[in-house]
């Protein structure tokens, strides 16, 4: 019960209650005891009217006034001159006098909280205004038994009525948050363990239904997270078919190409210079080919294989690069060009590092295309403390914010219409598997600039 937030509630009530009735105790009770004094300066006044309409009062008479008083001698002052009015033995010394004319709330609270704490019977004096005048001052004296018997009669009948007033608001505070917050509370628990035993199944996401304005944000918020989690995982399953789809038409790609790299063979012993010159070039796609189909079917099981690592030269690889793209051209006004030192060697995967600089010319070939304008792709490298950088910039349209976000995301990194949004990713993913990272240049403003960085030691 108290492990639940409507028991914690109910118990926290209780005691907040409590706390405001103990705040209301303390001045109710200091206010009953001027009451209970005033009274009996009243009913002095008027035992001494009594004795003043007629001084043949005998001592009978005038003890059974003092008596219905509650007190044992009355003065009275009037016209400035002192009078003791009515007098009875008293039982001890005066022990203190109270002032009840110009007494502060803070006085009365504390002298009342005095009396309650003392046990011992005292005999106190009281000095207070009479009524409609009928004098300047009067002053009695009573002993305080009856005065702290009333006021603790009167403090436990305010106890126990807040005690009931505690324990209905409470009663009721406990069904109105089990009504308003924890039964919906308890409704949106439920809608998320449905939802987690399918999360696949869109029917199972909550619908907003509260009325209480903090619970419908969080429903708001949680319908939010369940359709991007459904979706995802909608996505997630679309790309295992793909994968299934791609290794299936990656593995009869590949005996396609192996067969074709037969025939290159013999496209090599041509007499034909031009044939001559470009039979190299056709052996080459096709190896790479081959050597792509059988990596799609390796990352196909786990993830890109591990890069094997030779030292070789970064310059050649970077003009296959570029002759490749040259071709794919076409008569767009486009340029190439390549700043790589001629004798710059690097330890990297030459298959893969080819992948990786061939994704980022080639994107950004049809990036600037695809805008219609002039344009020019730069492939740079150097060597650092660091490592190798390998800087591929072009002089199209950029990335536009919403390409950012995701940019290095499979399937939602794509800028070009019609794209995948693999190319950024692949590349990223070859380049953690070296050992280094893909980055883009933030600083440049027109264009986009892309570093391959890569470290000199061993792979991570």
């Amino acid at each position: 019960m108290l492990n639940s937030l409507s028991g914690r509630f109910l118990v926290l009530t209780v005691l907040f209650v409590m706390l405001a009735e103990v705040l209301i105790f303390v001045p109710s009770i200091a206010r009953f005891r001027e009451d209970y004094l005033l009274g009996h300066l009243e009913r002095a006044q008027i035992a001494s009217l009594a004795l003043l309409a007629d001084d043949m009062i005998d001592a009978d008479l005038e003890e059974e006034l003092l008596l219905n008083a509650g007190v044992f001698n009355v003065v009275l002052r009037r016209d400035e001159a002192r009078q003791l009015v009515l007098s009875a033995p008293m039982p001890g010394q005066v022990h203190k006098t109270f002032d009840l004319r110009d007494a502060s709330a803070a006085v009365l609270i504390r002298d009342a909280m005095v009396r309650l704490i003392d046990t011992e019977p005292r005999v106190i004096r009281v000095i207070g205004n009479p009524l409609r005048d009928a004098g300047l001052l009067i002053e009695v004296t009573m002993l305080t038994a009856e005065l702290r018997a009333a006021m603790i009669d009167y403090g436990l009948r305010i106890l126990w009525l807040s005690a009931v007033i505690s324990v209905v608001t409470a009663t009721l505070l406990f069904f109105a948050v089990r009504r308003l917050l924890v039964k919906p509370i308890k409704g949106v628990v439920h809608q998320m363990q449905r939802y987690a035993a399918a999360p696949e199944d869109a029917h199972r996401i909550i619908t907003p239904t509260a009325s209480v304005r903090e619970l419908r944000e969080a429903e708001t918020a949680l319908q939010s997270l369940e359709q991007q989690l459904t979706q995802a995982l909608k996505q997630k399953e679309r790309l295992a078919q793909l994968g299934g789809a791609v290794a299936r038409v990656s593995h009869d790609l590949r005996n396609i190409l192996t067969s074709a790299q037969l025939f290159t063979d013999r496209i090599e012993m041509s007499e034909d210079p031009s044939v001559k010159r470009m039979a190299p070039k056709l052996v080459n796609s096709i190896t790479r080919a081959v050597n792509l189909c059988e990596s799609t079917l390796a990352f196909g099981k786990a993830e890109e294989p591990a890069p094997s690592l030779t030292l070789f030269n970064l310059s050649q690889l970077v003009e296959d690069v570029l002759d490749a793209e040259r071709l794919a051209i076409g008569d767009h006004d486009l340029s190439l060009s390549s700043d790589v030192p001629a004798s710059l060697t690097v330890r990297a995967d030459p298959e893969q590092l080819y992948r990786m600089v061939s994704n980022l010319v080639r994107n950004a070939r049809q990036a600037i295309v695809g805008s219609g304008k002039p344009g020019e792709i730069s492939v740079s490298g150097r060597a650092d403390d660091n490592g190798w950088v390998i800087r591929v910039s072009d002089t199209g349209p950029g990335l536009p914010s919403k390409a950012k976000e995701h940019l290095f995301q499979p399937f939602q990194g794509g800028v070009r219409k019609g794209g995948a949004g693999l190319g950024l990713a692949i590349v990223a993913e070859l380049a953690r598997g070296h050992g280094g990272l893909l980055m883009l240049d933030e600083d440049v403003t027109e264009g986009t600039v892309f570093e391959i960085r890569l470290p000199m030691g061993s792979v991570a």
